[in-house]
């Protein structure tokens, strides 16, 4: 059976706090496939470290700035965040991020879909601020 067409207005969307303490507007959703979501941090606000259970991410950075912090397997990785940088965030990695003085809005793909009704997709850790 084909799969409903979905449109979203952000405007049209509520808020919610992630487990990381960022805004999240979520968005488009093919089931068990795909979700797509606004993510924003305030000015010099730091997002609480995490990693995921079973979803993989690919960030786009649409305004503001700030940094991201990836680790996994031994290897770590700042980058800073500015509109125009896409980064991934696979499966397993540990990652923090954190806005600069005028805030940061980045719009995200989850890749499955993100799994509303588990509590511990995302696992806290230490993180580097």
């Amino acid at each position: 059976m084909a799969e409903r067409f979905a449109t979203t207005r952000i405007d049209q969307t509520s808020e919610i706090a992630a487990p990381d303490g960022s805004a999240v507007r979520p968005l488009c959703v093919l089931s068990g496939v795909a979700s797509f979501a606004q993510f924003e941090l305030a000015p010099a606000q730091i997002a609480k470290a995490v990693s995921h259970a079973t979803v993989e991410e690919i960030w786009f950075v649409t305004s503001g700035a700030g940094e991201m912090w990836r680790s996994q397997d031994g290897r770590e990785e700042v980058t800073a965040l500015e509109p125009g940088v896409s980064l991934t965030i696979p499966l397993g990695t540990t990652f923090q991020f954190r806005a600069g003085d005028q805030g940061l809005r980045v719009v995200a793909v989850t890749v499955p879909s993100w799994p509303v009704d588990s509590p511990d997709e995302a696992r806290f850790e230490t993180g580097r601020w």
